[in-house]
């Protein structure tokens, strides 16, 4: 069976999301800025930012988020689903498109109308119903990224 689930909500050590999350998206020198960010997030239906946990009988399986900006230039843009993954043996069962659609619900519950990524990706999110919009400059390679959005 298949929950996903807010890290707040999660039955499990809280640190053991963290540790998930940090080990998909982070590196050695930004654990304190993953902790940090996770361990003060909100609750479903609340302010930003969102860390999401896919769950398989109490195994954390993948993760995604909704945060106000994903390190990109364009902050008047938001939320953004970030953080998308999907363990690799877990793959090629829709499995992210079950925590695509769950961050996009929860965006529309906090009232959100559009909804926003940017990823390197071209091609997967449109499956999806994202629109590619414009160009973003990504804060750590100083670099054009792509930004997407989707109407919710």
């Amino acid at each position: 069976m298949i929950d996903i689930v807010n890290v707040k909500e999660f039955s499990g050590d809280l640190t053991k999301a963290i540790q998930y999350i940090h080990g998909v998206w982070g590196d050695d020198s930004n654990y304190n800025f993953y902790q940090d960010a996770i361990e003060n997030s909100s609750l479903p239906d609340k302010a930003l930012p969102q860390f999401y946990l896919m769950l398989k009988e109490d195994k954390i399986i993948g993760c995604s988020a909704l945060i106000t900006n994903d390190f990109i230039s364009r902050h008047d843009l938001y939320p953004w689903m970030a953080c998308l993954y999907v363990d690799e043996e877990e793959r090629g069962h829709s499995y992210a498109r079950l925590l695509i659609e769950y961050a996009e619900d929860q965006a529309r519950k906090a009232g959100f109308s559009n909804i926003y990524l940017t990823t390197d990706h071209a091609g997967y999110y449109e499956k999806y119903g994202w629109q590619r919009i414009e160009d973003g400059i990504d804060l750590f390679s100083d670099q054009v990224t792509r930004i997407y959005t989707k109407k919710l």
